[in-house]
């Protein structure tokens, strides 16, 4: 784009750099939306393409489909590696700088390991589309490979153990219990499927802690009846190809999947802003950076506090300060003044394996069936087009009438250590 109107520059084509990008939709700016990817994810259901029940293409969509009838929007598929506040540039990799008037940093979070990055190569966490198919390479690899090994090597490959009981810890435990007990029960002719241990492993003392200790209760209760080993109040304390160190104690597993902590992007550092432990930007309260001219960070990358309680990191809250910073720029623009920002709190939900989940609303709190139905009502509402939302409620009915996991399909190149014991 090459006008004299004022130049947006979005980084970061999730939930919240996408919300920033349509409230602008009106506004006479120009606006560059970069992603190192080519497409928007729903992240909340990449757990089901980790565990064979969805494919990739039906939680993403290509960014370029999503703006092409929002005319003032270009997309680059590229990476931000500095921003340089002084000149108000981004350094991208492919090598010229972007100059921007008004900069949106939506870069999210990656994995945290707590001071252990040498476990990420043995315990691969989920945040996107290439973790997500990793993971049901690794799960359904190890079921085949149990099938061809000795009898005394096939218990370490029918073992699974799961770090950290928060939703996605949850969601993947819960699911990957019915992959082995329900679906793949009949699949195989030397080993039992039935027979998979799948141990969660949580440090503190219960699961999914953002949630009410009763809904807290209810969740446990609910992973323990699908088979879910679930180990509280003691952490990993080693992790390698042949398992984990629980405590003291040495379990041998095939399979180790990370869902423990995430740390944000090291959009902190570009800027030399204040940031909180985990590297989130401290920001004002209509998420601008301090001391950077022009610049918004938002969704996993901003630390704000409401009302005195910090604002979640989960897609609703992103997208509602996405389209509040846009909103924010369009008044800037203007010489206006913007009222502060409110969070609708849309609530927590989890779900844990088929027909069990819970829901904090507030007042309204439900788990069992009722909440499960809620979860997957809410979830295909959030998801983008009508044929995406109808292909995911299609496919989820399939499965659910018939135990059936479509997408059990093992791609891409295996590492040594994914194949051998």
């Amino acid at each position: 784009m090459t006008t004299n109107r004022p130049h947006v520059v979005v980084v970061g084509a999730g939930f919240g750099g996408l919300s920033c990008v349509r409230s602008l939709a009106k506004v006479d700016v120009d606006i560059t939306l970069i992603d190192r990817h080519n497409y928007h994810l729903f992240q909340p259901l990449l757990y089901q393409v980790a565990t064979a029940g969805l494919s990739p293409a039906e939680i993403a969509w290509p960014i370029r489909r999503l703006v092409r009838n929002q005319a003032n929007v270009s997309v680059r598929l590229d990476c931000v590696v500095d921003v340089d506040v002084s000149r108000k540039q981004v350094q991208l990799q492919s090598g010229e700088p972007l100059a921007y008037d008004c900069l949106v940093l939506a870069t999210g979070a990656r994995h945290a390991y707590f001071g252990n990055d040498q476990w990420a190569e043995y315990a691969p966490g989920l945040k996107s589309v290439d973790d997500a198919t990793m993971i049901r390479r690794r799960i359904l690899l190890a079921f085949e490979q149990a099938e061809m090994a000795p009898t005394d090597a096939q218990p370490r490959w029918l073992t699974v153990v799961v770090v950290g009981a928060g939703p996605t810890g949850v969601e993947l435990a819960g699911t990957i219990a019915e992959l082995a007990h329900k679906t793949l029960a009949r699949d195989f002719r030397k080993i039992d499927p039935r027979s998979t241990r799948i141990v969660l492993v949580e440090a503190g003392d219960r699961v999914l802690s953002a949630m009410p200790p009763d809904l807290s209760a209810k969740a446990l209760k609910s992973l323990q009846k699908l088979g879910v080993e679930v180990r509280l109040g003691t952490p990993i304390t080693a992790c390698d190809a042949e398992g984990v160190m629980i405590g003291e104690e040495r379990l041998p597993a095939a399979t180790v999947l990370w869902a423990a902590g995430v740390a944000a992007s090291p959009a902190g550092q570009w800027l030399g802003a204040e940031c909180d432990r985990v590297g989130r930007v401290q920001v004002a309260p209509d998420f601008s950076v301090p001391q950077c001219d022009g610049v918004f960070t938002i969704g996993d990358t901003a630390a704000l506090s409401i009302d005195g309680e910090p604002l979640p990191g989960i897609a609703p809250a992103a997208k509602q300060a996405g389209a509040y910073v846009g909103r924010a720029i369009a008044a800037s623009l203007a010489g206006k003044d913007l009222a502060p920002f409110k969070y609708r709190d849309s609530g927590n939900l989890a779900t844990i394996g088929r027909r069990s989940a819970v829901i904090d609303f507030g007042r309204i709190k439900l788990s069992g069936w009722l909440a499960w139905w809620g979860w997957g009502i809410a979830h295909i509402y959030f998801l983008i087009g009508t044929k995406s939302r109808l292909l995911v409620a299609l496919q989820w009915f399939w499965s659910y009438i018939t135990f059936d996991r479509g997408a059990r399909l093992i791609t891409g190149r295996q590492s040594r250590s994914s194949t051998e014991s």
